[in-house]
């Protein structure tokens, strides 16, 4: 597909771009080329490949979701990743403002 520099013009108006002119040649050529190999991989016989979502088949790995009582947990083991507590708190930094 051939690309000129009306269509990079155009392109970057929508985007709120400018270019110098230098830029917007380079981005012509570039343009041209990622477009050649757009139509590169069109030219690709693919009427004999099932339509996928995505290109891994991987399937759903499951674990046993293990139950742990209450009575075996203690403070410290609970609180032993937090990063700041304050007795029996989480300290957390402040997220919003509020002004009365």
């Amino acid at each position: 597909m051939k690309i000129s520099k009306k269509d990079v013009d155009y392109v970057a108006a929508l985007a709120r771009l400018e270019f110098e002119q230098k830029e917007e040649e380079k981005l012509t050529e570039q343009l041209a080329s990622i477009l050649g190999y757009v139509d590169k991989i069109k030219e690709v016989d693919t009427s004999k490949i099932e339509p996928t979502s995505h290109g891994f088949l991987g399937e759903n790995v499951w674990r046993e979701d293990t139950v742990v009582k209450s009575s075996e947990q203690t403070i410290e083991s609970i609180f032993k990743n937090a990063p700041a507590k304050d007795g029996m708190f989480f300290k957390v930094e402040k997220v919003m403002d509020i002004e009365d």
